[in-house]
Parts: structure tokens; C-alpha cells; sequence
């Protein structure tokens, strides 16, 4: 693997560990896909630092179980605007 795509990988998998984001909000702070963020982070990580990898993993699990009520929030906010401006 290419010295760059392992330091990526390694990065990324420290920001989610230290600041809880999801694949999506860190693919926007660092500017690549989402694709190429869950591609680092699961199985070029895992081959890179396993236990950085499980590390990552766990903060994943919490996001992925959290995920229907940020969707939630998210409609509510959303009719909330919308019922403001009329």
C-alpha cells in the first residue's frame, strides 16, 4: 500500500476516535467521499493497526446506532423552518 493512503487511513481513524464523527461529517472536514473515508477506516486500518481499527470500530457502532435519531431531529428541524416561514 502506498505510504500516503496508510497515513490517511491512520489519520482519519485518530479524528473519529478524538471527536466522535461520523464517516459523513469526517469526509466533509477533510475534504474527500464518504467512500473513500469508510474504505480507510475499516479495511485498510484493520490491515494497518488493528487495534487503532477496533478503536474506530466501536466509535462507528455508537454512530450507526444513533443514526435513526439524528435522522429524526433532523426532519423535526427541518418542519420546524419551514412552519417558521409561513
Amino acid at each position: 500500500m502506498n505510504g500516503i493512503v496508510e497515513n490517511r487511513a491512520v489519520t482519519l481513524g485518530l479524528h473519529i476516535i478524538e471527536s466522535g464523527d461520523t464517516v459523513r461529517s469526517t469526509a466533509k472536514k477533510f475534504g474527500i467521499s464518504k467512500s473513500t473515508v469508510h474504505k480507510d477506516v475499516s479495511s485498510r486500518l484493520q490491515a494497518i493497526n488493528p487495534s487503532l481499527y477496533s478503536e474506530v470500530k466501536k466509535v462507528l457502532e455508537i454512530n450507526k446506532s444513533e443514526r435513526h435519531i439524528r435522522g429524526g431531529l433532523a426532519t423535526k428541524n427541518k418542519y420546524l423552518k419551514l412552519k417558521n416561514r409561513l
